[in-house]
């Protein structure tokens, strides 16, 4: 259900009549399997049939028809927007929890330049953590942290993310696009006028759906800030001991602290972690199928 919600929500933002009409067609789909616009023809418009299907929500069964992608998703989704808002969302889907989640995030960053704060954040995290810096090696331990982060930050993203949706806004905007070439082109400015007003409307809807897309994001800074940060507290702390004085990174080669600087201003447990972080979170997200650019639905 993690992609279909959005995708329904986007309808019922269209308006009330997109969502009664998915469930009439929800309807006749589970009823007979399958369903064709002759079925539905005295209950919906032809505009919104094609809205369906431009949704990805109704999807063609190679030619017998069409069915619901994932129906019974739809149908949560579906009850789910009928039901009486409670106030724990905002228009754009923030719920109160995320908002909750921004305002810890941004106290963390309060960690990189105070040291109060990232010295209590250290302190906690390495309750959890210092059992493991005392078995493994510190480079070890940074790449597991990083594998953890990367995985989060995956999973996170593949449940909270719709890219399907900036996908369908980006082909609009493309064959806006060409309609205000060839309106240009025939001087027609009754046309133009009208495409200029779809383009702003547009341009305020992918203002919302950035805002949208930034949501994981906020949990994604939220677990990984602390985590940065209580590496960061053992090199610059209690636990640098723990680290080897002499690290082989690659590239890099022998490097005689973690604190040397490798590239600018950047120190090795900065490069370090950044590589090993990278290169795992691109593997997660291969192995997860987790879809990070737009593409259509």
């Amino acid at each position: 259900m993690a992609r279909t919600a959005p995708k329904v929500e986007r309808l019922a933002d269209d308006g009330e009549a997109l969502t009664d009409a998915l469930a009439r067609v929800l309807d006749v789909a589970e009823e007979h399997g399958t369903v064709t616009w002759s079925d539905v023809s005295d209950d919906i418009t032809s505009g919104e049939w094609g809205r369906l299907i431009e949704s990805g929500l109704l999807v063609d069964a190679d030619g017998a028809g069409f069915v619901i992608e994932d129906p019974e998703a739809v149908r949560e989704a579906l009850e789910e927007t009928d039901a009486e808002p409670d106030g724990d969302e905002d228009e754009e889907g923030w719920s109160q929890w995320d908002k909750l989640a921004a305002l810890g995030t941004v106290g963390l960053f309060a960690g990189y330049s105070i040291n109060s704060i990232r010295n209590a954040i250290g302190g906690t995290i390495d309750i959890a953590l210092g059992p493991l810096a005392e078995v493994l090696p510190f480079y070890v331990l940074i790449l597991v942290l990083a594998v953890f982060t990367g995985a989060t930050s995956s999973i996170l993203q593949d449940n909270m993310m719709d890219m399907s949706g900036m996908g369908d806004h980006q082909e609009k905007m493309e064959k806006i696009k060409e309609r205000r070439k060839k309106a240009k082109e025939r001087d027609d400015e009754e046309a133009l006028e009208k495409i200029e007003q779809e383009q702003m409307e547009l341009m305020t809807d992918q203002l919302g759906m950035f805002k949208q897309q930034f949501r994981p994001m906020v949990w994604i800074m939220l677990i990984n800030i602390p985590v940065f940060l209580w590496i960061y507290w053992m090199v610059f702390g209690p636990g640098l001991s723990v680290a080897s004085p002499v690290i082989t990174l690659p590239i890099f080669g022998d490097v005689e602290s973690w604190r040397q600087g490798l590239v600018g201003p950047m120190q090795a447990w900065i490069v370090w972690y950044f590589l090993c972080s990278l290169s795992f979170t691109q593997v997660i997200r291969k192995a997860l199928n987790v879809q990070t650019t737009p593409g259509a639905s």
